[in-house]
């Protein structure tokens, strides 16, 4: 859902807005032979008005390479991705914009932009001279269906943005698509290493740090709810374990006439125990393996018929880390019970 819209790696300053990307650093970044091509841009909030209609936005200015940063092209629904053409600039912008100012592309009308003047101070007898404005025509709409880029973001020439913010080179981001035979994490860590603390070198999970993170929060706590639901069923193990050693009375005694003491049959029960959670543990992983595979290849378990979903079927991956981990707690759950069951509960009854 990011990765139209996202490129591969973001640099953005750790400290202030902007930053001059021709210095000697961003020429040695440059020159790296894993990047394809670097595309400048710059960002701010600003404020869109259109006959009346006003919405506040995050206005991006973006170079001549941004449609073949990403697959942006793919967003769009109405229009084309040309932001200038016929000495006038077009902006492109978000569902949720055009839907709240009621335009789309073919207006004849320009909108207007403002945004503060970083240099002025306000006169309160005339504030209109601390706002600086630009006109740009409608030239598409795209949908990424995510509202902090649908109903936010307005894609414009760099030119007219730094018209607008009053800056001369300055950018806020380079946007960097790398070849298709290069490391993201590699070239990351060597953009890092040259550009040193003063710069943040994001991928495509750290630009969307928020979200990803949510999405982990969900994760484990639908583990920990799954983990509380083992639990409960870990006391079947437990009063099985418990009605077996009442129920083998008699096999306890031939074993004592055989000259087994406590102790060995304390781990024969406490091996049928462990056995149970082992055999238990593996058939749900790989009862769990197939059911994911399945819903991940065939989608059985659908979100919904309508189209307010980027996917149609919920969706799952099957994570090699996640099955050892899950197999794991499982074990030292079993183990943990089995072990309470056979030192605590049985003591009563395996006495000689």
């Amino acid at each position: 859902m990011f990765g139209a819209f996202d490129p591969e790696l973001k640099i953005t300053p750790a400290k202030g807005k902007v930053f001059n990307p021709e210095t000697d650093l961003f020429l040695e970044v440059r020159a790296l032979p894993e990047i394809d091509l670097i595309s400048e841009s710059l960002e701010d909030n600003a404020l869109l008005r259109y006959h009346g209609r006003e919405v506040p936005i995050t206005l991006k200015g973006v170079g001549d390479k941004f449609a073949s940063l990403t697959d942006f092209k793919s967003l769009l629904i109405d229009g084309d991705i040309d932001i200038e053409k016929d000495s006038n600039s077009y902006a492109i912008l978000g569902l949720g914009i055009a839907n709240n100012l009621s335009v789309n592309t073919g207006f004849i009308f320009p909108m207007q932009v403002y945004v503060p003047k970083r240099k002025a101070t306000v006169n309160l007898s005339n504030p209109r001279n601390a706002i600086s404005s630009v006109y740009s025509y409608i030239g598409g709409v795209f949908r990424t269906n995510q509202p902090i880029y649908d109903n936010n973001y307005l894609i414009v020439p760099i030119r007219l943005a730094r018209e607008l913010f009053d800056y001369e080179k300055e950018v806020s981001a380079l946007e960097i698509k790398l070849k298709d035979d290069a490391s993201v994490h590699s070239v990351q860590n060597r953009i890092q290493a040259i550009l040193g603390k003063d710069f943040l070198v994001k991928d495509r999970y750290q630009q969307q740090e928020e979200s990803f993170k949510m999405v982990s929060i969900e994760k484990w706590v639908t583990f920990l709810m799954l983990c509380f639901i083992m639990l409960i069923a870990i006391f079947n193990v437990t009063g099985s374990l418990s009605m077996l050693i009442i129920e083998k009375q008699a096999d306890v005694l031939t074993l004592r006439n055989m000259g087994a003491n406590n102790r060995l049959i304390s781990r024969i029960f406490l091996f049928e125990g462990w056995m149970i959670s082992i055999v238990g543990g593996i058939a749900g992983v790989i009862l769990g393996v197939l059911l994911s595979l399945g819903q991940q290849h065939f989608g059985w378990l659908k979100l919904g018929t309508g189209t307010n979903f980027a996917v149609d079927a919920y969706p799952v991956t099957v994570v090699f880390s996640d099955l050892l981990f899950v197999l794991f707690s499982v074990l030292l759950t079993g183990f943990l019970a089995v072990l309470y069951s056979v030192k605590y509960l049985a003591k009563k009854w395996l006495r000689g």
